[in-house]
């Protein structure tokens, strides 16, 4: 085919949507492949078909409705033509005549008349042999290839691709991949109920859907991709099953048979979010909460994964429960998913090698399942915990600086018949490290759950929260003075929340007095 040059406006691609044209491109490249694909195969695809429009189009415009001369083919007085050798000049056949030359046999000579400025020239017509009849096409130098707009744009228009494809009903996606719903191969309510008899004989997964698929019946006469992604949006319909693969991994599980904590959220991990002025943090409270690596700070840059991994500091609401938070430093160590909200991974006990099973919940970012392995290694809230990558994909590992046991001065959680908390230095039996400044013994679990179970049903106001703890965390300190990270971690056994709203309460409120270092004093009597 003769092509004209292609040259897109400016803001083709950040204007992009997805048009009519499109969804049946789509449609007929999807059934072409006989294979559901992820948005970034799909994208691939349009974009190329993008730009072939575009150029048929481009060149139907540059042609204005003329014939491409060919020496080969025959024209008529009155037919539009235009002239690849001479740089596309249009013109109009206006006289033909017979040609004479032995050597070519029978061909015609046209006379072109040219729209740009009149003139007429002759042009052989009905030569077969002739090295015009294959011109090469014209380029400008400006067209764009594929490669170039998917480096440059390929993220804003998968987001735009997936926009579109979700607000068509003829397109369905499970995995993070696409395909038309009307190609699927039909799966009934029967094919479903023995896929939740197999989950329930598995302890309720995970399973992948391969597995499934051996019991289901299914025909097996069919493509077996779209067999598979048959089966797996029907699950995915279907609210008995839960898809808790990582990404690239479909595995199925019964959404009835997954951990309380990870259907709902524990009760120690709940944040109602707090309003406050950010810009009374001084940069020593930025530096500070980053340190601290809270998942409900605002942060979302991830730090890179590492051979050495992370340590962290468990705060009280994820020791209670078996949580790790999914901050920014520690999301990259986990699995994550394109669009399942709990992914089920493996723990692995970096001391022993023992495993046990994991799960992320992406949207409450925490990471659950550690509740017994906790107790086992006789931590604390404050102890330190380092998280790391396992040997094979979808294996975290977990391990703890543990030590002969021995008795060290802690700052102990004491909770009163009315749910009133103080703390005491007591002489407690430590079994790992810890950090001074957060940790928190907690001998009695069920005292402070019922605190949050009476808090849950009558708010207490966040700021006497605060208050409440720096009166009582000043006492243990002769100085009369508590850090930040001491208020922070303190305040956490009672009421959840990130340092941020903390610091700003301190920084904005004349009891609370700034002596250095981030260490506040409490002032009573200025309230």
């Amino acid at each position: 085919m003769v092509v004209a040059g292609l040259s897109l406006r400016e803001d083709y691609w950040e204007d992009f949507e997805l048009q009519e044209d499109d969804l049946e491109f789509l449609y007929a490249h999807l059934l072409e492949v006989e294979a559901p694909q992820t948005p970034q195969e799909l994208i691939a695809a349009l974009v190329e078909d993008r730009l072939r429009r575009e150029m048929q189009a481009i060149e139907e415009r540059r042609l204005a409705g003329a014939s491409v001369y060919l020496p080969r083919e025959l024209y008529e007085v009155g037919q539009k033509l235009a002239i690849p050798a001479l740089d596309w000049r249009l013109g109009e056949v206006v006289a033909v005549r017979p040609g004479y030359n032995p050597e070519l046999g029978d061909f015609s000579v046209i006379r072109v008349r040219f729209e740009d400025n009149g003139e007429e020239r002759e042009f052989a017509a009905g030569l077969s042999e002739h090295r015009l009849n294959d011109p090469e096409a014209i380029q400008t130098g400006d067209a764009p290839q594929a490669q170039e707009v998917l480096a440059r744009y390929q993220d804003l228009l998968v987001q735009r691709l997936e926009q579109g494809l979700e607000e068509n009903p003829d397109f369905v996606r499970i995995a993070g991949r696409w395909f038309p719903r009307a190609l699927l191969v039909d799966v009934n309510v029967g094919h479903l109920n023995l896929a939740e008899a197999v989950l329930d004989l598995a302890g309720g997964g995970p399973l992948p859907t391969d597995e499934l698929l051996k019991q289901v019946e299914l025909p097996t006469t069919e493509n077996l991709n779209l067999v598979r992604f048959s089966l797996d949006l029907a699950l995915q319909e279907d609210p008995r099953f839960d898809e808790v693969g990582p990404a690239g991994k479909v595995l199925w599980y019964l959404k009835r048979l997954e951990p309380e904590g990870v259907l709902e959220t524990p009760l120690p991990l709940r944040y109602h979010e707090i309003e406050y002025d950010r810009s009374l943090l001084t940069e020593e409270m930025l530096a500070l909460e980053r340190r601290l690596d809270d998942e409900l700070s605002p942060y979302s840059e991830s730090a890179p994964v590492t051979p050495e991994g992370v340590e962290i500091t468990l705060l009280y609401p994820h020791w209670r429960v078996g949580a790790l938070p999914l901050s920014p430093r520690l999301k990259p160590y986990f699995p994550t998913a394109y669009e399942a909200p709990r992914i089920r991974f493996e723990l692995v006990d970096g001391e022993t090698g023992e495993r046990f099973p994991g799960w992320v919940v992406r949207q409450e970012k925490y990471v659950f399942g550690l509740e017994k392995w906790y107790r086992e290694r006789e931590l604390m809230p404050g102890s330190l915990v380092t998280v790391r990558s396992g040997e094979n994909p979808g294996e975290v590992i977990v391990w703890v600086d543990t030590r002969r046991a021995r008795r060290d001065w802690v700052r102990t959680v004491l909770v009163g018949a009315d749910g009133g908390i103080v703390f005491a230095n007591l002489k407690q039996v430590v079994t790992a490290a810890y950090d001074e400044r957060m940790a928190i013994m907690v001998p009695d679990m069920q005292a402070l759950d019922a605190v949050w179970e009476a808090r849950a049903k009558k708010a207490v106001p966040f700021e006497r929260v605060v208050a409440d703890m720096a009166r009582e965390l000043t006492k243990l300190n002769p100085q009369n003075h508590v850090h930040v990270s001491e208020l922070y971690a303190a305040v956490n056994l009672v009421y959840r929340c990130p340092p941020g709203p903390i610091m700003a309460l301190l920084a904005e409120r004349p009891w609370f007095v700034h002596v250095g270092d981030l260490h506040f004093r409490f002032d009573d009597s200025a309230r």
